[in-house]
């Protein structure tokens, strides 16, 4: 700890950290603006291909020209929490059978992607692991090995991957070099997901790689939920690391209800400890989800406003203009609600109303998420209203209906999409209405945290905006996708002789500030699971207290039968949501022009 504080106290020079965080295991990386994933992230500004510090939660404010300020002169309190944070991880993973290498030699992490001929490793978990090579994130000795069952070669897994693979247009390096590097990494192995002497044959493979290495293994289930135990089962006999850790990274959906979540948990804990269970939800790895944190508690402008006296109400948003798109016959076992409310959803709104946690360690943040879902109060049928697309012409083009996708039974009654009214019971939330949407086939594709707040009291310009005071409430907006951005919504005078208001945007819009390629959730999320960051993981609690806020509506909606209301392919969704937001006496935010041109 007395390292920490000199640290603290020593000025901000990229070559020093370096030395002394060595100490520390702290990983280095090439790029730090795109390595930097922690809530309050340290640029590199000392030169373009420093090796800094991007790992560590420091805070730190970075001035338009380009000079670092500390944030409370480096806490040093802050710093050595963060540092000694790191070190507890490391002595409960050492707890957990990952021991330390004592001979000093070098150590090796293999990530074997289970279900590696299936369209979520192609297109997602490949093109994650190769940008984070790309960008020198991933340690020195690394393997990426393929296991499915059906057969293919190592040759073969390569020009599979190689169709996905792009370079960052801000690197130098030559792009066919590096992919090529990456694919002499890559190795397959199949096998069938139950079969234990099949994980044998793989632990055989991996340990051919490993060699004398301290071997530290990471497993990635790319497969349907209905296997998730038997995969988990063989891969913990027989091919956990003997010595280094073993993680596993588990896809959603996490079950259909309370009790198949439970059910799931139960499985996986007979194999695994919950420290080696990493449940990912890549919407937690966006990059304006992980800013809202820092948005928050490091902008004493918005920290006060952040309570039931000053917001009126919260939206969530998220809208696909395409629909199922062949998928149906998936998404017609789970619906809109399982597929992005309960959790993608669910999980953003934990992080906007959560209380500021005790540090940024992982523990603190998601006990003060669940915190927050505990809060909740169950949805019951009145709170929400249900709708499914229906075929629509528009330009001459028939766009299907839901139940014309061929997947999808003629008489499904699933809704894709939803819209609720939630509220949480607790000093700082009580009374507001935080309000969900989601919907596939609509007008727009966006995901959006619309936040509008009160009426200006005895407003002296009301008269200017006539009887729709809506029109003059601030909103604050934090677009997730596309086009990331952060705008403020301010009344403004209009320059001229006279008194006429104007709305205008504060906007922070991302590809205009950052001339840096915003990073893919997955690659962060990964990297997170590869260095035992587990802050932007669920914890079982915390699915627990989301499934309870969904399971009863869930029920009453299947068991009632509650058909949903036909909205037109390609429109706004159907007209009970907005019902719905007057009940509460809200106004849906995404309605009007401006929307199209923010």
């Amino acid at each position: 700890m007395a390292m920490a504080g000199a640290l603290a106290r020593s000025s901000i020079n990229g070559a020093l950290c370096a030395a002394h965080l060595a100490q520390y295991d702290v990983r280095m990386c090439s790029d730090s603006l795109r390595c930097s994933t922690k809530l309050f992230q340290l640029p590199c500004l000392l030169s373009s291909r420093c090796k800094w510090l991007t790992r560590q939660r420091i805070p730190i404010i970075v001035s338009a020209e380009n000079t670092m300020v500390s944030e409370q002169s480096l806490d040093t309190r802050s710093l050595s929490e963060s540092l000694a944070s790191r070190e507890i991880r490391k002595e409960k993973e050492i707890g957990d059978g990952a021991l330390e290498n004592d001979s000093g030699g070098e150590s090796t992490v293999t990530i074997t992607v289970v279900g590696a001929s299936g369209d979520l490793a192609k297109k997602k978990i490949f093109p994650a692991l190769f940008a984070l090579f790309y960008e020198g994130c991933l340690p020195k000795h690394f393997t990426v090995y393929g296991y499915a069952r059906s057969k293919m070669t190592n040759e073969e897994l390569r020009t599979m991957i190689s169709r996905t693979l792009t370079c960052r247009i801000d690197q130098r390096e030559n792009c066919g070099d590096k992919i090529e590097k990456f694919l002499q990494r890559c190795f397959y192995q199949s096998g069938q997901y139950n079969s234990e002497e099949d994980f044998s044959r793989l632990d055989k493979a991996l340990k051919e790689h490993e060699g004398i290495r301290l071997a530290n293994r990471l497993f990635y289930l790319s497969i349907p939920p209905d296997i998730f135990i038997e995969v988990a089962r063989c891969a913990s006999l027989r091919t956990s690391s003997s010595k280094g850790w073993t993680r596993v990274i588990v896809e959603k959906p996490f079950g259909r209800d309370s009790e198949s979540s439970a059910e799931l948990t139960r499985g996986l804990k007979n194999y695994l400890t919950e420290e080696q269970i990493y449940r990912i939800d890549h919407y937690l790895g966006k990059e304006l989800v992980e800013n809202m944190s820092v948005l928050r508690f490091s902008n004493l402008v918005f920290e006060p406003l952040w309570s039931r006296q000053y917001i009126r109400n919260v939206q969530l948003i998220f809208s696909e203009d395409f629909g199922t798109e062949g998928r149906g016959g998936y998404f017609d076992n789970y619906g809109i609600i399982r597929d992005i409310m309960q959790n993608h959803l669910l999980q953003i709104l934990a992080l906007f109303a959560m209380e500021p946690p005790v540090s940024l360690d992982a523990e603190d943040m998601r006990n003060e998420k669940v915190k927050v879902l505990r809060s909740m109060r169950p949805l019951k049928l009145e709170d929400v209203v249900v709708g499914q697309y229906k075929s629509h012409y528009k330009g001459g083009i028939k766009y299907p209906g839901y139940t014309d996708d061929k997947t999808v039974p003629r008489n499904s009654i699933t809704p894709t999409f939803a819209a609720a009214a939630l509220f949480i019971d607790n000093a700082r939330w009580d009374g507001i209405p935080f309000l969900m949407k989601a919907g596939k086939a609509l007008h727009s594709r966006r995901t959006e945290i619309r936040v509008q707040f009160r009426h200006v009291p005895g407003h002296l310009f009301k008269r200017s905006f006539g009887m729709d005071l809506d029109h003059a409430t601030n909103e604050l907006v934090i677009r997730v996708q596309p086009d990331e951005a952060i705008y403020l919504k301010i009344n403004n005078k209009v320059p001229g002789l006279g008194m006429r208001l104007d709305r205008s945007n504060l906007n922070l819009l991302y590809s205009d500030r950052y001339s840096r390629e915003i990073p893919d959730a997955y690659e962060r999320l990964l990297l997170d699971a590869i260095e035992g960051e587990r802050r932007l993981f669920i914890r079982s609690d915390e699915l627990d207290a989301a499934w309870s806020l969904f399971t009863p509506l869930l029920k009453d909606l299947e068991e009632k039968k509650v058909a949903p209301e036909l909205y037109p392919y390609g429109s706004r969704g159907p007209v009970g949501a907005y019902y719905l937001a007057a009940k509460h006496n809200v106004r849906w935010g995404d309605l009007g022009a401006e929307t199209q041109n923010t």
